[in-house]
């Protein structure tokens, strides 16, 4: 399974940037991780992706299949569906997640998570040194895929592929709010710090134990529209780091979501000012927790927010 044909590696990231490890459902009513988002004379909607799924979220409630149906375009994080889209991240996430020269990850991963993660391959029957040439980075973001998979998850079932294979279906606009080259830096560690990568590493190590309760959790939280479990749930290990761990933390907070919700955010106010009529779907990460996210931003600028 290498780099080149694990293009939706980034698809990972909710499980990266939210942990949901010991957290309770509250009692709320229903709802979903859909928002409504107005101001004087028009509307959009945005919905919360999830990337990875399985068959128990379908057939999606109807306040979000009419919401779809009433839109005339649909925007997403990138165009998965489109086949050029599709080349191209295969070829940039081949170039730019891999170790430059004779570097390995055993150079870069402390002892502890070296042995983890060689446990992990051989329970998992993949050759030990699957990742050797992955910049840390791209190791742990394989890695989050790969354990998604064997949990039951699914990329071909992700919300959001769902989406733009119904978009296509009924001839509907798809507007691509990054682009290709943006996400694959990103996902790939291309921009980020390789102590950084490191530390996302370990840490996915140690999620992994608890993954299958974390997905369960993960699972009931998006179909009974619990932004509130999302955002405890995202503070839940921050007690547990250094000092050292939480500026780490932070840093990736700000580069894989903070720093594009401001842009989503921005694309969504176009919208609205151009009356158009869009149905958004991107990572349910970027619209729950502290208060810059996406649906915080859009309330922050004054336009009319409701969850449905």
């Amino acid at each position: 399974m290498p780099l080149k044909i694990k293009t939706l590696l980034w698809l990972a990231v909710a499980f990266v940037s939210v942990s949901l490890s010991g957290c309770s459902l509250k009692d709320k009513p229903r709802q979903h991780f859909l928002w409504k988002i107005s101001d004087q004379n028009s509307s959009v909607y945005i919905l919360g992706s999830i990337h990875f799924a399985d068959k128990t979220f379908y057939p999606l409630d109807s306040v979000i299949v009419n919401a779809f149906d009433r839109s005339d375009e649909l925007a997403v994080e990138i165009d998965i569906s489109d086949s050029t889209v599709f080349q191209k991240s295969m070829h940039l996430s081949s170039l730019l997640g891999k170790l430059d020269g004779d570097k390995t990850l055993d150079m870069f991963l402390p002892e502890e998570a070296l042995y983890s993660l060689d446990s992990l391959c051989l329970a998992w029957s993949i050759p030990v040194d699957f990742f050797s040439g992955y910049k840390p980075w791209a190791a742990a973001m394989t890695l989050s895929s790969i354990a998604n998979q064997r949990a039951g998850l699914d990329a071909r079932l992700g919300i959001d592929l769902y989406f733009l294979t119904m978009a296509r279906k009924m001839k509907k606009k798809i507007i691509s709010l990054e682009t290709v080259e943006l996400q694959v830096k990103l996902f790939t560690g291309m921009d980020i710090p390789d102590s950084i990568g490191v530390f996302a590493m370990r840490n996915m190590i140690k999620d992994i134990a608890l993954l299958d309760s974390s997905i369960a959790k993960f699972k009931n939280a998006w179909k009974t529209g619990n932004d509130s479990l999302l955002t405890y749930a995202a503070n839940m290990r921050m007690g547990e780091f250094s000092h050292e761990d939480s500026l780490m933390q932070d840093f990736m907070y700000d580069k894989i979501l903070y720093s594009r919700n401001g842009r989503m955010a921005d694309s969504v106010s176009k919208f609205l000012d151009e009356d158009r009529n869009v149905f958004v779907v991107v990572g349910a990460a970027h619209l729950t927790g502290f208060k810059k996210n996406v649906i915080e931003i859009l309330r922050r600028k004054g336009l009319t927010v409701e969850q449905l």
